[in-house]
């Protein structure tokens, strides 16, 4: 019989080691890691999660707030990994490497369908639906970063570092400029804005990222994030809401 390439053979010896653990009729060398998903309103369905993207000061309040200008002709993107998504309210691990974990809520798209070098107006018809998430960061590390000229990857894509809300399906979803977004920690509100504050809309997002990646159905778009960002601690407690769409409520561990 003969094995494919990634079997491994111990040399001489009429013994052939072989790992299985199957995904999709794939057989591979070691036990295939969980698809990260996210529930869906009202639905036993998931939505299963291939790449997560993000928009850096996409509100210029924020940008303010952290020392830095907008560029509106040239978006800053970001990416988390998938596996940083936090779902179904699950508690969220104090990080470790830092001592000033910060909060920023943001709108979070999930796209139906992909492509490549978009129009706005393809990239809006991709849209699958809409949740509430944070994008949580090291700003410790990231300033230190920063100060060097490095890449501040380590401040943004560790583990846990996305939690998300249920998704819900576009088709039940009606947004417009005065839709609210907003984040209170131990009951306290910390950051609220309006959707009309955005610096770039949704499908201009989108049309901009597909100029940088091919876009494909799974992939999730943290929006950005408006003023009053701050710092948790453990035992802290958040309630997230895109008002009359989506909310998500966690707990720092």
């Amino acid at each position: 019989m003969r094995l494919p390439p990634h079997v491994d053979y111990v040399c001489g010896r009429a013994t052939v080691l072989k790992r299985f653990a199957t995904l999709a009729g794939m057989t591979y060398a070691i036990a295939a890691p969980a698809q990260p998903s996210l529930p869906i309103s009202g639905s036993d369905l998931r939505f299963p999660i291939r790449r997560v993207f993000c928009i850096g000061r996409n509100y210029a309040e924020h940008a303010r707030e952290m020392g830095a200008s907008v560029d509106k002709a040239a978006p800053m993107f970001f990416c988390k990994p998938a596996d940083a998504v936090v779902s179904d309210g699950a508690d969220v691990p104090y990080p470790q490497a830092t001592t000033d974990l910060h909060h920023e809520v943001e709108m979070v798209v999930a796209l139906g369908a992909g492509g490549h070098d978009l129009t706005s107006e393809q990239a809006a018809a991709l849209v699958w639906g809409y949740g509430v998430g944070l994008d949580l960061t090291r700003r410790d590390l990231q300033a230190q970063a920063k100060a060097k000229g490095h890449p501040w990857d380590v401040a943004k894509g560790f583990d846990h570092s996305a939690p998300v809300s249920a998704l819900r399906p576009a088709a039940e979803v009606t947004l417009t400029a005065d839709s609210v977004l907003r984040l209170s920690v131990n009951g306290e509100l910390r950051q609220q804005t309006t959707l009309g504050e955005m610096v770039h809309g949704v499908p201009q997002i989108i049309a901009a990222l597909s100029t940088l990646f091919e876009l494909k159905a799974g992939d999730l778009i943290f929006t950005g994030t408006p003023a009053g960002v701050a710092a948790l601690q453990r035992g802290d407690r958040f309630h997230a809401e895109l008002v009359g769409v989506a909310e998500l409520d966690g707990r720092v561990v």
